[in-house]
């Protein structure tokens, strides 16, 4: 982990991740501190405490479980942050344990049909080109769909990312209809044989009706050719949004039957906590997070790491 460009060492993913984690890790850290400084654990300290939880978006659930957990044997005793950030590690990691699961492949199904569904800006397009880059690393044959069709944007960026990782890109003209795109993809994967086909579909917000309407019919028309695709809904969120998420895997759940999630933009300006408050309610696998832009800032998801960090943990 510790190649060096152009001389300066290259951060750690622990150290990338710590630094996307910051602002939660740090507006809990500090609270925390000044609440434990000079007093005994009582029950207003309590309350105070799953405040500052609930501020970094980690949910009421998982907020008053902390708290209890704080509280437990340790009344009218003092307690040190460090003490705090241990209970609140530990108790974020049992949340997050179950749905840490990897995004798994199935090589009897090809090609193995993933949709990638988002609001705009989420960085799905760029979340698709590194998994892309992943999976041929992988040794297997990928193809990607610019199902995008509302944004030349986004078909010129998927085809940047084709070029970059040597994957084919069935794209159309700006305006398209996406559905009819996404048919003739699986298609043309069908025939060639691809192990991996990755459809991008148009950033819409989950309020747009007539939008999720064009999102159930791209995933009717890829049944038509294959009754078990798509075989796996990945959700793209972005993790400065905060308690926007919420309402998004709701509505993409809805709409598209959401399988996975996939963090993004976990850096300095993350309000990573959210990540907590979707496991608890949800409890969707959380395959990948991102903490850059480049290749390897996008990695399995692991849980004790996540919470470390959320938590403020040195390492």
């Amino acid at each position: 982990m510790n190649d060096t460009t152009a001389g300066t060492p290259k951060q750690s993913w622990w150290q990338r991740l710590k630094g996307g984690l910051k602002r939660t890790s740090s507006s809990i850290g500090t609270a925390v501190t000044d609440l434990v400084t000079k007093r005994k654990l009582d029950r207003a300290m309590l309350d105070e405490i799953e405040d500052v939880l609930l501020r970094a978006d980690l949910g009421t659930a998982v907020a008053a479980r902390i708290a209890e957990a704080v509280g437990a044997g340790r009344y009218d005793k003092a307690i040190t942050a460090d003490e705090v950030k241990e209970v609140v590690s530990s108790e974020v990691e049992k949340v997050l344990a179950p749905v840490a699961l990897p995004l798994v492949i199935d090589a009897a199904r090809k090609p193995f049909v993933i949709l990638v569904v988002g609001v705009n800006g989420s960085g799905k397009t760029t979340t698709i080109g590194k998994l892309a880059a992943r999976f041929s690393a992988e040794g297997r044959s990928v193809m990607l769909a610019a199902g995008d069709t509302f944004r030349a944007a986004a078909i010129e960026q998927l085809k940047v990312w084709g070029e970059r990782t040597k994957t084919p890109v069935i794209a159309g003209a700006q305006g398209s209809d996406s559905a009819s795109l996404a048919f003739n993809a699986l298609s043309a994967a069908s025939e060639q044989k691809r192990d991996v086909l990755l459809i991008d579909t148009a950033g819409r917000l989950q309020n747009k009706a007539e939008l999720m309407n064009e999102l159930e019919k791209v995933v009717r028309v890829i049944r038509k050719i294959d009754a078990s695709a798509p075989h796996a809904v990945l959700l793209v969120l972005d993790a400065t949004v905060g308690q926007n998420a919420l309402s998004q895997v709701e509505a993409f759940h809805r709409t598209a039957g959401v399988t996975g999630l996939v963090m993004t933009k976990l850096d300095g300006t993350a309000r990573g906590g959210i990540l907590v408050a979707l496991s608890e309610k949800f409890k969707l696998p959380v395959h990948f997070i991102g903490v850059g832009e480049s290749v390897e800032d996008l990695s399995p998801f692991t849980a004790r790491d996540f919470a470390r960090a959320v938590a403020g943990m040195e390492s």
